[in-house]
């Protein structure tokens, strides 16, 4: 199906109002300001900005959202209370696509033990508080509040008074997370079947997800006639959160062919979008989570790595770039298989033979049966442990250094390389940059110090000091570890041991060193 021929859906995202609500998830100004300019950006339709009633900071962010918002809608919450309405009306006024929000409870639970109205009087609250809020906007959404728990004939009223009254947008949420998907469709069906003037408005979904059927919900709706999406990034919100846009927007991307709706959100941008949200809230999004979990696009399973060497589309559905994921990662642990090791060695920069391979690939399934996590460093050491003779090509025999508060401090240095002894004396910065000065002179190379790091292994002034150096060289890193009771000897053994993984990589150091 052609692009053309899909109904357009618009996603309105309440991120900065509903998931805001989930406790402790507020946000400051600056970074409500953020996220709606990041929202604005990738495309989103209508912004709900907050509640202008709650709070002056909640006004202030709607108001200046709606300032500097380039194309969205910015929207207002406001209860059937006048006093909302007006609140919310002069929060949107300065925006370019203002709109009020204005939602009302409509099933029997919540009119006997909440509102403490009668389904008439409620009936004439929808009435005056739309005409209200179309008084000071032409963009006037309404809400009717637990929807799926309100009987199909009542709900149909409201309806037809909401529209009557101005309403451009009617949205029927699920506001408690109990609809199931047929349900829910079906009521959206009865509803835009029944209600005389259904026509002149666009319905709009709202689905909570806790029995985590938000998303199943939201695509229901729109197949039973429903062009808006309400849902927020990461699917935060209250209790077990809202439908998540990330999650809406592949969803219909990836199965065009059966859900022939397509929206105008920016894809590529989710997964930055995703990361902002998680950072002002401080919500972790789990790794498992669809879309912009960090498991998303990593597969650690050796059939599936296997698969993934072979063809991408064997297990991803959708390229990680289209959701602004640079690639898939191919994780290694103890369900990794021989293809996704080899694979990983050449990315590490290793050329080895099938024995060698095989020989550090049984040593690797080891090491993941004691460790949780195999980092690229842990299959650095165990391949060039393994390689031999390759971290002995270049041994400390001897260093001498002079420091204090002369000029220069000296460092006199024999290394052993290849068999044979050299000796240099270097000048330095300081007794640790002559040391790395004297490695230098005898072993010239033109890879750059991107770490040195040192700390004592054990307490006291006798302890052991361990060191790490990071060497960077035509793109690839590699890193080394040394312990000495004296510092400088065991950063020259960490700066070797990297230098040393260098060289079994099949890299060359500078010409001089040949001579």
């Amino acid at each position: 199906m052609t692009a053309s021929a899909k109904d357009r859906v618009l996603i309105f995202d309440t991120t900065l109002r509903d998931g805001e609500q989930c406790p402790g998830a507020t946000m400051g100004l600056a970074e409500k300001l953020q996220v709606a300019e990041l929202l604005d950006a990738m495309g989103v339709d209508i912004i709900e900005a907050g509640f202008p009633i709650a709070s002056n900071g909640d006004f202030e962010a709607v108001a200046e959202i709606a300032r500097r918002t380039q194309n969205a809608v910015v929207a207002g919450l406001a209860r059937a209370i006048s006093a909302d309405i007006a609140r919310a009306g002069e929060a949107v006024k300065q925006a370019r696509r203002g709109r009020i929000h204005t939602f009302v409870s409509t099933s029997p639970i919540h009119l006997e033990h909440q509102m403490r109205k009668s389904e008439e009087e409620v009936l004439a609250i929808v009435h005056d508080t739309v005409t209200q809020a179309r008084n000071l906007v032409d963009d006037v959404e309404w809400s009717g509040m637990d929807a799926t728990r309100t009987p199909i004939d009542y709900l149909c009223r409201c309806v037809e008074v909401a529209i009557k009254a101005g309403a451009t947008t009617i949205n029927l949420p699920d506001t408690v997370g109990y609809a199931t998907p047929d349900e829910y469709r079906a009521m959206f069906r009865a509803v835009r079947e029944r209600v005389p003037n259904a026509d002149k408005a666009i319905f709009s979904v709202h689905c909570h997800n806790d029995l985590g059927l938000a998303v199943a919900n939201s695509i229901a709706g729109v197949e039973g006639g429903a062009r808006q999406v309400e849902c927020t990034l990461n699917g935060i919100g209250e209790r077990a959160g809202n439908a998540a846009l990330e999650e809406i927007v592949m969803a219909l991307k990836v199965r065009g062919d059966v859900l022939p709706y397509e929206t105008g959100v920016k894809s590529e941008m989710i997964t930055r979008a995703s990361r902002l949200v998680s950072a002002v809230t401080s919500f972790p999004v789990q790794y498992n989570k669809a879309i912009v979990g960090r498991n998303a696009f990593a597969h650690e399973s050796g059939i599936h790595q296997d698969g993934m060497l072979k063809n991408n589309t064997t297990y991803e559905i959708m390229t990680p770039e289209s959701v602004g994921v640079s690639k898939t990662s191919l994780v290694m642990g103890k369900h990794s298989g021989r293809n996704a090791f080899r694979d990983k060695l050449k990315t590490l920069g290793y050329s080895l033979s099938d024995n060698q391979i095989q020989d550090a690939f049984v040593r690797f399934k080891e090491l993941a049966d004691r460790k949780k996590e195999i980092f690229d460093e842990d299959i650095e050491s165990l391949v060039d442990e393994n390689l031999a003779g390759a971290r002995d090509r270049m041994k400390v025999l001897s260093l001498l250094v002079v420091a204090g508060t002369i000029k220069e401090q000296i460092a006199t240095l024999t290394l052993e390389i290849d068999g044979a002894q050299r000796t240099v004396q270097s000048n330095g910065n300081g007794p640790v940059d002559a040391t790395f000065n004297a490695i230098k002179a005898l072993a010239p190379h033109e890879a750059v110090l991107e770490l040195y790091q040192v700390h004592a292994v054990t307490a006291g002034t006798d302890a052991q000091a361990e060191v790490s150096v990071r060497l960077m060289h035509d793109g690839r890193t590699f890193t080394g570890k040394g312990a000495d009771p004296d510092t400088l000897v065991a950063s020259a053994k960490a700066y070797l041991s990297a230098l040393n993984k260098l060289l079994a990589r099949g890299e060359r150091l500078h010409a001089q060193a040949a001579e």
